[in-house]
């Protein structure tokens, strides 16, 4: 998968999970649409991608679930971009600043490096 590819894919899934967890009711594609300001044609065909691909399913009243690939793929960015942005603030990076550049970090930060920014952020 390319780099674009896999980080649209990631950054959906992410939304999703977040979205899930913040109006906690079933997504909808509308909600999408809002929370990135995208076009409705764009995150539908997004999500049909996604479908097919097996990281969401959608359910009779036309809402989007992760499927478990999906929300390991969700879980896994949100928990990177979580701590790339307590990384960034805690070196004295604004919020907002840190907030748009983990959004960017989070998709190419390698594992290893992942992981010992993690464990610093941890102590």
């Amino acid at each position: 998968m390319n780099s674009t590819k896999k980080q649209s894919y990631e950054d959906y899934l992410e939304r999703i999970l977040m979205l899930s967890k913040s109006l906690n009711r079933p997504i909808r594609a509308i909600d999408i649409v809002n929370s990135f300001s995208y076009s409705r044609a764009s995150v539908s065909i997004a999500l049909k991608k996604l479908a097919q691909e097996g990281y969401i399913v959608y359910k009779d009243d036309q809402s989007v679930e992760l499927t478990e690939d999906g929300l390991v793929i969700a879980e896994e960015t949100y928990d990177r971009h979580q701590i790339i942005t307590e990384a960034l603030q805690y070196m004295g990076v604004s919020r907002e600043t840190s907030e748009e550049d983990a959004c960017k970090i989070e998709h190419v930060i390698s594992k290893e490096t992942f992981e010992a920014l993690k464990r610093v952020i941890k102590k």
